[in-house]
């Protein structure tokens, strides 16, 4: 893949106004699939969460899940919608082989909620209102891989695998209206959207909105027009984006790509692309495909949804707080300052602390171990799953410590265990005694020990030069493995030293 010239950031601004828009796919964690009784579970083998209709078998018959209708719903109040008396289900007819039916079922001209706006919060502290112009009900498609290539795409691939684990699973699309007047802080507005609907959906606990998993996916539509034209540029659409971090660069990157061609002289062609998290680029798809493409018609074996006036009050008294306003009042319970609560927001890591702090520790504790231990054990994990550790583990290990069973040094080693799943905190401390020796005999014999072997040492420490006792600790924590509290050993060196 070549590598396309790009405009320094600034200059692009400077020559041209970006204009954006998202669609976000959220996957709904119902038991069960959009039309079918097929189970809807990550991560089991392929092609075994799937029924007939699942496969598009002659004579079967799609079934709305009404779970999947009720989550819609919630998450179109949230949004700021209004939800349609009635929608109705389309065909959004296409031939790729992760449908098998060779078509979508979605919505189309009557989707369930329409005309909402929410409201985000720019790490700089702006604040952007985004419209959002309808929210849809569709089912996703299965899952190619594709083998024998050397990018993983169907590009130079020998064959493709297919599975339809995925297809039929709820989705909702969120599709925003035109947004302008982002200028400089585009690519973060991108970032920040994705991560306001993140915090949404979990709150309302529809999806486990994980986007490594592609629970959780965006298609970053942008484009530029000149300063002082009222003319819309071409766009782009970079498809399935699925981290907030690679959201904001490929906004950055097509916004530098385009500017380059335009200046240039060239044209933008209006098409889906790819995002190369490993290059930091993105590559042309396929030309974009507008609605009369896909032959939209209407689904003929689903009734319309109708929902109960009574039902949408009762999801809409039962929405949470906002994530804006969730997150200003959290700020000031916890006390921390901007640059604290900051950290917490662009690790991702908000509902992980939150969800601790309720469970016992304090924020300052939480927060240590989540951006600290915890990251770097994600970070060195193999693969896409990371670690399994839960905020009431996080919440009992910072227990231990408070009650001195633990150092931090422990700690940590307790931590590793328990991401490798071998128990519960206090489960490990007991199966590996690893229990800080709160025993003052045995740290006596030790130190006595230490003190004994190192008499040059003992004389320094009588002779007041209290920094010599660092010696003695040091030798004391080997010899008990690590398992003592520093800070009462040192008071018992001294202790000894004087009695000696």
């Amino acid at each position: 893949m070549a590598k396309a010239k790009l405009m320094d950031y600034d200059k692009a601004l400077e020559l041209f106004e970006p204009v954006l828009g998202f669609e976000v796919h959220v996957e709904l964690s119902t038991k069960t699939k959009m039309f079918s009784a097929a189970p809807n579970n990550f991560g089991s083998e392929p092609n075994t969460n799937i029924t007939p209709t699942c496969l598009g078998l002659p004579g079967s018959l799609p079934v709305v899940n009404e779970e999947a209708v009720r989550y819609s719903i919630s998450l179109g109040l949230a949004l700021g919608c209004e939800i349609a008396e009635s929608s109705s289900f389309a065909r959004k007819n296409y031939f790729y082989p992760d449908l098998a039916k060779n078509y979508q079922i979605s919505q189309f001209d009557e989707p369930i909620a329409i005309n909402g706006n929410v409201e985000v919060e720019l790490p700089n502290g702006r604040i952007v209102q985004v419209d959002i112009e309808r929210a849809h009900m569709e089912e996703d498609a299965g899952k190619l891989t594709h083998v024998g290539g050397s990018t993983g795409r169907i590009q130079g691939a020998e064959y493709s695998l297919v599975d339809y684990n995925r297809a039929g699973v709820p989705l909702v699309e969120i599709v925003t209206r035109m947004i302008e007047g982002a200028e400089h802080d585009a690519p973060e507005l991108a970032k920040a959207y994705v991560a306001t609907i993140r915090d949404i959906v979990i709150a309302l606990g529809i999806s486990d909105a994980k986007m490594e998993r592609g629970n959780l996916r965006c298609d970053a539509n942008v484009s530029l027009r000149p300063r002082g034209s009222d003319k819309l540029g071409t766009r782009t659409e970079t498809k399935n984006v699925n981290s907030l971090r690679s959201v904001e660069r490929a906004v950055r990157y097509e916004i530098q790509r385009q500017a380059q061609i335009l200046a240039d002289g060239g044209t933008i062609i209006q098409e889906t692309r790819h995002w190369h998290e490993d290059t930091g680029a993105t590559s042309a798809g396929r030309p974009k495909s507008d609605a009369d493409d896909y032959r939209y018609f209407p689904e003929p074996d689903l009734l319309p949804v109708v929902p109960d006036p009574a039902l949408i009050e009762e999801l809409r008294a039962a929405l949470p707080e906002k994530p804006a306003d969730r997150r200003r009042r959290l700020k000031a319970d916890w006390g921390f300052t901007d640059l604290e609560f900051q950290d917490v927001v662009n690790s991702g890591l908000l509902s992980e602390i939150t969800e601790t702090v309720a469970a016992g520790a304090t924020p300052q504790a939480a927060r240590k171990w989540w951006t600290g231990e915890i990251a770097r054990l994600a970070n060195a994990a193999e693969g896409d799953e990371g670690i399994d550790i839960s905020p009431a583990q996080v919440a009992e290990l910072q227990q231990l410590v408070d009650e001195g069973t633990l150092t931090d040094r422990l700690a940590r080693q307790v931590l590793e265990a328990v991401a490798a799943g071998e128990g519960s905190p206090r489960e490990i401390v007991e199966a590996q005694g690893l229990a800080v020796v709160s025993d003052d005999g045995a740290l006596i014999a030790a130190i006595d020990e230490a003190l004994s072997a190192q008499p040059d040492v003992l004389e320094k420490i009588k002779d007041g030069k209290v920094q010599a006792a660092g010696a003695v600790i040091g030798a004391v924590m080997k010899a008990m493995q690590g398992k003592a509290d520093a800070a009462r050993v040192r008071e018992l060196v001294l202790e000894r030293a004087a009695a000696l």
